[in-house]
C-alpha cells in the first residue's frame, strides 16, 4: 500500500462494488467507501472524515483503475496545491481528460471547499492535471447514467468551465460528447450532451438553476421524462 489513504465515492453505480474490488487490489491495500450519500458537497466533504491521513486518493464509483497504475511512485502534493486530477478514457467518445479521474487531494481542502457547481472547482489552493491517465471512466453502465454524464459535463462546460478551461477546448469537448458512438449506451450519452447544452442554454439567466446538476432526482426525473423510464440502478 502507498502512503496516502484511499475512498471510493459512490452513489448508485451498477458497478462500484466490483470496481471498488479492483481499486483495492491496483493500491495493494484498503480502500474505504463512502455510498449512498445525498449532496454532492456533503459526500465529498464527508470524504475527509472518514481518512486518517492529509492526503489521499478519491476515486468515483465508475472509475476503473488502470492495473498498472503504479501508486507507489506517487508524489505528495506541494504545498498550496489541493488536488491532482489524473486523465480518465472516455469509453464513448474516445477523450482523456480529467472528467472522472483519479484524484490525489487534501482533506483540509475539502473541510474548506467553497461552493461551485463542478463541486471540487471550488477548492481552496492550485489544482494540477496529470498529463497520463490512471484509468476508464465506465459511467455507461445504463442508459440512465451515460445519458447523466453526457447532460452534466456538457452543461457545465456550455456554461463556462470552472477550472479555467479554454472556451475552444471546452467547444470541442462538448462536439466530442454530442457525437459520441462507441461503447455501451454512446447514443444516450451524446443525447444527454445535447439536452445539457440546452439546459446551459435556457438557465444562464439563473444561477440557481444550476444546482440541479448535483440533485440526482432531479436528473433521473428529467431523463425519464424526455426518454421513458429506461434508467437501470445498481
Amino acid at each position: 500500500m502507498t502512503e496516502f489513504d484511499a475512498v471510493l465515492l459512490s452513489y448508485d453505480e451498477p458497478m462500484a462494488n466490483s470496481l471498488h474490488a479492483r481499486l483495492q487490489r491496483a493500491l495493494g491495500g484498503t480502500v474505504k467507501r463512502l455510498h449512498g450519500v445525498h449532496g454532492m458537497r456533503r459526500a465529498y466533504r464527508l470524504c475527509a472524515e472518514v481518512v486518517d491521513r492529509e492526503q489521499f486518493f478519491l476515486a468515483d464509483g465508475d472509475f476503473a483503475i488502470d492495473t498498472d497504475f503504479d501508486s507507489a511512485v506517487v508524489e505528495p502534493l506541494d504545498e498550496g496545491v489541493s488536488m491532482r486530477v489524473w486523465r480518465a478514457v472516455n469509453p464513448v467518445n474516445g477523450l482523456s481528460y480529467g472528467y472522472g479521474g483519479l484524484k490525489l487531494i487534501r482533506r483540509s481542502a475539502l473541510r474548506e471547499m467553497g461552493e461551485a457547481v463542478d463541486v471540487l472547482a471550488a477548492l481552496p489552493g492550485r489544482i494540477e492535471f496529470a498529463a497520463s491517465a490512471a484509468g476508464i471512466t465506465r459511467f455507461n453502465q445504463s442508459p440512465f447514467h451515460a445519458w447523466k454524464a453526457g447532460f452534466r459535463e456538457c452543461a457545465m462546460l456550455g456554461r463556462g468551465s470552472e477550472y479555467g478551461m479554454a472556451d475552444d477546448d471546452a467547444r470541442q469537448r462538448v462536439e466530442a460528447w454530442a457525437r459520441s458512438h462507441s461503447g455501451e449506451f454512446a447514443a444516450c450519452a451524446a443525447a444527454g450532451a445535447r439536452e445539457g447544452v440546452a439546459f446551459a442554454r435556457e438557465a444562464a439567466r439563473d444561477a440557481k438553476r444550476f444546482d440541479h446538476l448535483n440533485d440526482p432526482a432531479w436528473l433521473r426525473e428529467r431523463f425519464t421524462a424526455a426518454h421513458g423510464d429506461q434508467a437501470v440502478s445498481g
